[in-house]
């Protein structure tokens, strides 16, 4: 029965068509009105979801791994509850958006995204936010180099180190993980950079304050205040919302290098106010004030003469300057350090931190200056100087210090001595004492004068010697011959050596060789004295005054042979003369042989001659 069935399939009767509308609804049926109308009902109750859109969702409920959302589709979505890390507030029923991935995955599941939806509008907000000066809310991430990486609308925003707070951050690390609302203040749309401050805000509420602190300012008011920051100048301190400055010679009536010194980070102090300036913002503060002046403490039993001690606080190249007391100083001037006329550095007396004791030389109170020496704590080595170094007495000295008059010595401390330059040498032309001597070598010297009033020593170094101009005299006389060297040729003339270490000075014109050329250094030649002076010390030679003295002589003598002979000639006619007015026919013979031996002898005189 069953084969019969197979081989024929083909029904007896004709079915009805299967009407899928009406399926499943208890066999009643819709008019096409009534389809329409409960279609469109229906329509209203959902939401037209288009892939990769941004809606706006509400919150159904938070698991620790995913967040429910409900968009208004058929079925609610899932987001990663990592993606809500800037909303620690998060809870059902908040309002969020998000990017709607896919409708359904594998799973039949819809796919949303709150991370997608923020980075789509983050840019629009974070344009809209920097022209609306909009205060927005971020999440610090992490730290990053110079400053915080802070997510904003799910953009990395850089957060500087230095817009943070308005005081100084040292730990970045204390604001990883919060969230804090910040100001955008910047943005390189190239780049995609946007920058963030923390600090705008607190800055703006504290201008507030500020403004209402410095109605209530006066000058001498005493305040609190913290120490904000420490620097080489002086202390910022915070007043309570505002900021001053404590400069560091406001910190103490003594002395000091650094504030670090009295002063330390977020120490409490009281200070003064000095100053103010209301449309800068400027409070100028002091600390010492808020003490008696040391000056005002001190000893009224201290008078001039007495000794004090104290502390080389610091070195100038007039001085020192020596604290007796916290905030009283006391100036050593450099000529109170010694009795010696020669004025030196004060460093090579003292260095700053030397304990040490002076005199007190002046005390004026009511200007609050002081005046101390060192050299009055020895006795004055002036007292008694004329029966110490008598006139003529021969010492020894140390060479101090050079000028071009002369040279000062030192005979012991605080009693200095001028050797004149021209009592360094009976003989050697010196022109600068520097040629003789040297700074700290030993100088034989002998007292020419002394003068305790105005505290000055004349001493000699030639004076050890004879005056050798005494035997020169004997020795350079006028018109005697020397040999000599050019030393050194100048525009006037050359200096010349001459024997026993003199030297003389040959005029440029006497320098003039036989051959007409002058000579020159290191040159050796004969040298002529035409003027010798003992009481200057002054030689003059000439070597050209000798060739041309040779050949004036010589000419001389020429002139005068040739004078004696035109008058031997002149006799020799004369007698001619008068014998041939004696003489006869007879003689002229005689008086022919006479002329021609005249005339010979006239030859052989003019070779001779030649």
């Amino acid at each position: 029965m069953i084969t019969e069935e197979i081989t024929n399939p083909t029904p007896s009767y004709k079915p009805e068509p299967f009407n899928w509308e009406s399926s499943g609804k208890g066999g009643s049926d819709y008019s096409t009105e009534e389809r329409t109308k409960m279609e469109q009902l229906y329509d209203k109750t959902l939401s037209a979801v288009v892939e990769h859109d941004i809606v706006d969702g509400i919150v159904v409920s938070i698991t620790p791994k995913d967040v429910l959302i409900n968009i208004g589709y058929k079925s609610d979505g899932l987001v990663p509850f990592t993606e809500f890390r800037h909303m620690p507030d998060l809870k059902v029923g908040d309002k969020v958006e998000v990017y709607v991935e896919t409708q359904e995955d594998k799973n039949g599941q819809l796919i949303l995204s709150h991370k997608k939806a923020r980075a789509l509008k983050s840019w629009d907000r974070v344009n809209a936010a920097l022209e609306g000066d909009e205060v927005i809310q971020g999440y610090v991430k992490c730290r990053t180099k110079g400053g915080l990486i802070v997510d904003v609308f799910g953009i990395e925003a850089f957060l500087p180190g230095s817009q943070i707070d308005v005081k100084p951050i040292r730990d970045y690390d204390q604001f990883v993980g919060k969230t804090m609302e910040f100001k955008v203040v910047k943005i390189n749309n190239e780049f995609k950079n946007v920058v963030v401050s923390h600090k705008v805000l607190i800055e703006e509420e504290l201008e507030q304050q500020k403004a209402e602190i410095m109605k209530k300012l006066e000058k001498g008011q005493v305040l609190e205040g913290t120490v904000k920051n420490i620097t080489s100048y002086g202390v910022f301190m915070d007043l309570g919302g505002v900021d001053g400055l404590l400069h560091i010679t406001d910190i103490s009536w003594g002395r000091i290098t650094h504030p670090e010194e009295v002063l330390k980070l977020d120490q409490k102090i009281n200070v003064v106010i000095l100053d103010f300036d209301d449309e800068k913002k400027r409070i100028a503060l002091g600390l010492k004030q808020l003490t008696p002046h040391p000056w005002t403490q001190l000893s009224e039993d201290l008078k001039v003469n007495d000794k004090v001690k104290g502390k080389v606080v610091v070195i100038a190249d007039y001085g020192a300057f020596v604290e007796i007391a916290p905030g009283v100083e006391g100036l050593i001037h450099v000529s109170e350090m010694s009795w010696s006329q020669h004025l030196r550095s004060p460093h090579e007396f003292l260095k700053v931190g030397d304990e040490i004791e002076a005199v007190v030389l002046t005390l004026d109170r009511e200007e609050r200056k002081m005046s101390l020496g060192l050299k009055q704590l020895k006795p004055d080595p002036w007292i008694g100087v004329a029966m110490k170094y008598p006139v003529g007495s021969k010492h020894t000295a140390t060479v101090k210090n050079f000028q071009n008059f002369g040279v000062f010595v030192e005979l012991e401390e605080g009693i200095d001595g001028l050797v004149h330059i021209s009592d360094l040498s009976w003989s050697k032309k010196i022109k600068h004492p520097s040629e003789f001597t040297k700074v700290g070598e030993k100088m034989d010297v002998v007292v020419l004068e002394v003068d305790p009033e105005n505290r000055r020593l004349s001493l000699g170094h030639k004076q050890l010697e004879e005056n050798p101009w005494d035997v020169f005299e004997s020795i350079f006389t006028m018109d005697s011959l020397h040999e000599g060297t050019v030393l050194k040729v100048g525009e006037k003339g050359a200096s010349v050596a001459l024997s026993y270490g003199v030297e003389a000075f040959c005029p440029s014109k006497h320098l003039i060789r036989e051959d007409g050329k002058a000579l020159k250094g290191d040159e050796k030649a004969m040298f002529k004295v035409i003027e010798f002076s003992k009481e200057q010390r002054k030689i003059v030679v000439s070597h050209s005054r000798i060739h041309e003295e040779k050949a004036s002589t010589a000419r001389v003598a020429e002139n005068n042979e040739k004078s004696k002979d035109r008058e031997d000639g002149a006799k020799a006619v004369k007698k001619v003369k008068e014998s041939v007015e004696k003489t006869t026919l007879g003689d002229l013979s005689v008086l022919s042989n006479l002329k021609n031996e005249m005339e010979a002898a006239e030859k052989k005189k003019s070779d001779s001659a030649e």
